[in-house]
């Protein structure tokens, strides 16, 4: 538990050197998603904000007014329909790539690559798997958003608070003994570069303590969509959610631990990487460059 209390405000998965550092690959992908956007996707843009938000608060409100009576995971067919519909309405196309280890009917810590406040929604039809989340606590506050995150049982998580792994465990164990999974966000801040940030330990080593594998996750297509710092979004993009081989924790000592949250990175970062690479050669092409 000592681990795991440390490691929940650590900032990298134990390299002091980013080893996954590329400013070359950084620079190309800001000159390609900072292009200037035409008018035409400027009120395309205005258009799937309207669009989005009209339907997110309209679905939200009635999951959450729902919720007071109906256990959430018996709404799942809603949940469900809202995370499709939520990234249509982004103008973007979705596909998964699922290993087949993944079992339906187990239950897992499912560790994404964070890009924008739409990243539940990419993932969540990917498998059939409940997923529950953690929010920051402050978020609870939004009107509808915070009503919905509540009555579905998300996980408070305090900004910089110490001592609260043990309530964050005890949710954490209330939930798999429900048969559901944790979603969560190893890096623990939306990307401002388009690539895999440095991933914080704790959740690799909470996942060790309730005996959990862990699930590397890349999603690649969604920082053209929206990114952190620009309100513009874009549209025809084609989102990939690739969800790995699970990973086993259980038994594993510390060094073991920090080992498997280094590689997961690793492999998340691949994914993601592989795709800016292929993604910026299509587009000097297309420029001809």
């Amino acid at each position: 538990m000592n681990s795991t209390l440390h490691a929940l405000n650590d900032g990298d998965a134990g390299a002091p050197v980013d080893e996954l550092a590329d400013p070359e690959l950084e620079a190309a992908i800001a000159e390609w998603v900072g292009r200037s956007p035409t008018a035409a996707e400027r009120w395309r843009s205005v258009g799937l904000w309207s669009l989005g938000l009209s339907f997110m608060g309209g679905t939200m409100g009635a999951m959450a007014a729902l919720g007071s009576v109906i256990p959430a995971d018996r709404m799942e067919w809603l949940n469900r329909f809202y995370c499709r519909a939520q990234v249509a309405l982004a103008g973007a196309r979705w596909r998964c790539v699922v290993h087949p280890d993944v079992d339906p009917d187990g239950t897992y810590m499912f560790c994404q690559n964070h890009t924008n406040h739409f990243d539940h929604v990419t993932l969540y039809d990917a498998t059939p798997h409940f997923k529950q989340g953690l929010e920051l606590e402050e978020h609870f506050k939004y009107p509808v958003y915070g009503w919905f995150m509540r009555s579905r049982g998300t996980i408070p998580v305090r900004r910089g608070s110490q001592g609260q792994t043990p309530a964050i465990m005890a949710n954490m164990r209330a939930e798999l003994a429900a048969g559901h999974s944790i979603l969560a966000f190893p890096e623990g801040t939306r990307t401002l570069t388009g690539r895999v940030g440095r991933f914080r330990r704790g959740v690799f080593f909470i996942a060790r303590d309730l005996q959990i594998p862990v699930v590397p996750v890349a999603v690649t297509g969604m920082y053209e969509v929206m990114r952190k710092g620009s309100r513009l979004m874009r549209s025809g993009q084609l989102i990939t959610v690739h969800v790995g081989a699970p990973i086993p924790t259980a038994g594993m000592d510390d060094e073991g631990v920090t080992r498997v949250a280094h590689e997961c990175r690793k492999e998340v970062s691949a994914r993601v990487d592989a795709y800016w690479r292929q993604r910026l050669a299509a587009a000097e092409v297309s420029h001809g460059r």
